[in-house]
């Protein structure tokens, strides 16, 4: 029995976000994020290598990381202080708050077209807009990519690929990744890194 209550503490977690009871409150969200805003940014936006822009981010894809974090079913050793003591309530309103933002705009003009087209024709291949929308702004559950920081996608797609990475999509994605080359993978990342 013991052994099924991560399971089951997610099961349950993601059962009460998706209950309509409670609508979430933007502003208690934006209160609670000042503690993320030292990784991610004040503003959702990170300044932080290897982390996360969550600004822009869909309202359900915060909210179920957030639960497959605290679930321990996706480690990190900087999260897991930060969510264990979050109620749904919390993370309701995280998500709320985090998908309120204006999603990260590179600033920076993209230094390597040939790159890009690259990663745009490994997008094509990979069917990557099906789940991430035709312009990677994601959806529900499914993680916006346009824009998000080039070294945590390479980060991430190497998570996937060798199945380091777990909680949510962890199936999908890693059916994706897996067959990813090296350069395949800088590509992608550069690609959506310079999306707006």
């Amino acid at each position: 029995m013991f052994r099924f209550a991560p399971t089951l503490s997610l099961a349950f977690g993601i059962a009460v976000l998706a209950s309509p009871l409670h609508a979430a409150d933007i502003e208690a969200g934006r209160q609670k994020a000042v503690m993320c805003g030292f990784c991610h940014g004040a503003d959702g936006i990170s300044q932080m290598e290897y982390t996360p822009s969550l600004a822009g981010q869909p309202d359900l894809y915060i909210q179920w990381q957030l639960v497959f974090f605290r679930a321990g079913t996706r480690q990190n050793a900087n999260m897991t202080s930060v969510v264990e003591d979050l109620s749904n309530e919390d993370i309701r309103n995280l998500g709320a708050y985090f998908s309120s933002l204006q999603p990260m705009k590179n600033p920076k003009p993209d230094e390597n077209p040939e790159l890009s087209r690259k990663g745009a024709e490994a997008a094509a291949g990979r069917r990557c807009a099906s789940c991430h929308t035709d312009n990677y702004a994601g959806i529900k559950g499914t993680a916006r990519l346009a824009g998000q920081r080039e070294e945590y996608l390479v980060k991430a797609l190497n998570e996937f690929k060798s199945g380091q990475r777990s909680g949510g999509s962890m199936a999908a994605m890693a059916d994706v990744a897996y067959p990813l080359s090296e350069e395949e993978i800088y590509a992608l990342a550069h690609y959506l890194a310079h999306l707006n």
